[in-house]
């Protein structure tokens, strides 16, 4: 029987307990703030009250009688099927996006016209979603915004877009990628910052070109920080952003509006349902970490870059 003083664990600590010290303040705070809430979940197995309080309320009978009441809904089939799509509508364009503005940016030789620009991209970024949604409305109004003066001036109609379900989905997508591409790339552009330069100098020495470089020594090295990204992005598939598509909704785009966030939020505090969106939330948090667990299992086998 091994002693604590021989067990690996207890020495490692025993030998650094100076960053372990350093580390419980993070761990307090991690332990206080997200895992001791955890209990809470419990409520979507439970008639809740407030005045009886989440101990006290009775058990649903049965209980997964709110996860049933959700599957049933006639709003189900309309939230299942806008989060994904909506996410995966962002993710074929806002994935790629940052890649392609690092390896832009990485290209650029002029130092101030390279600072210039990359300022320029990280700004929006800084604007705030409710900030955000009044441009998008401004620009997009058929009355007075931009859009309207545009085909006023070409003797055409203007077309309500914010009022268009149809719409939705792309006003949203491009919109994010206007915001945060420049942001997003920040971190490609630190993965690129770290290749030797001797990688580019031997291909120079060999004669290849720029394209080749891009093709050969960059985008290979992107590739890990790529992987993990992504699975992460995967890993949330079926969590939208809640602000922004619920400042950007209205009576006449509903029908592609409508996720599982906004719904949640409808039902849970201005209907006071507490039991019955904690329980959407959990089938939510449930497809989510199964996505997670698959997507880097998968990766982890393709390209060797996961999580863990």
């Amino acid at each position: 029987m091994k002693t604590s003083y021989q067990n690996p664990a207890a020495k490692n600590i025993r030998q650094n307990w100076g960053l372990y010290l350093l580390l419980l303040p993070s761990v307090i705070l991690l332990i206080c703030f997200a895992y001791k809430p955890m209990y809470g979940v419990i409520i979507a197995f439970k008639d809740y009250k407030s005045a009886s309080g989440i101990i006290g309320s009775p058990w649903a009978d049965p209980w997964y009688k709110y996860f049933l009441r959700f599957f049933k809904s006639f709003q189900f089939k309309t939230t299942i099927t806008n989060t994904p799509l909506i996410n995966i509508y962002s993710l074929t364009v806002n994935f790629p996006l940052p890649i392609i503005m690092a390896l832009i940016i990485n290209q650029m030789h002029a130092g101030k016209f390279k600072r210039v620009f990359q300022t320029i991209t990280y700004m929006p970024h800084f604007i705030s979603t409710v900030v955000m949604v009044g441009l998008i409305r401004i620009f997009l109004s058929p009355g007075i915004g931009f859009m309207g003066n545009i085909c006023n001036l070409l003797g055409i109609e203007a077309p309500n877009l914010m009022g268009e379900a149809s719409a939705f989905k792309s006003i949203y997508v491009w919109s994010d990628a206007w915001q945060h591409t420049g942001w997003d790339s920040i971190i490609y552009i630190a993965a690129l910052s770290n290749i030797d330069i001797y990688l580019y100098e031997a291909a120079t020495i060999d004669g290849a070109s720029k394209l080749q470089k891009l093709r050969y020594i960059d985008i290979p090295m992107l590739i890990p920080t790529a992987s993990i990204l992504l699975i992460m992005r995967v890993g949330n598939l079926m969590s939208l952003g809640f602000e922004k598509v619920y400042l950007m909704q209205n009576d006449l785009n509903l029908s592609a509006s409508e996720v599982i966030a906004t719904y949640v939020y409808k039902i849970g505090i201005n209907g006071a349902q507490y039991s019955y969106s904690a329980a959407i939330n959990m089938f939510n948090t449930i497809i989510n970490f199964i996505l997670l667990i698959t997507v880097n299992q998968i990766t982890k086998k393709i390209s060797e870059n996961s999580l863990w």
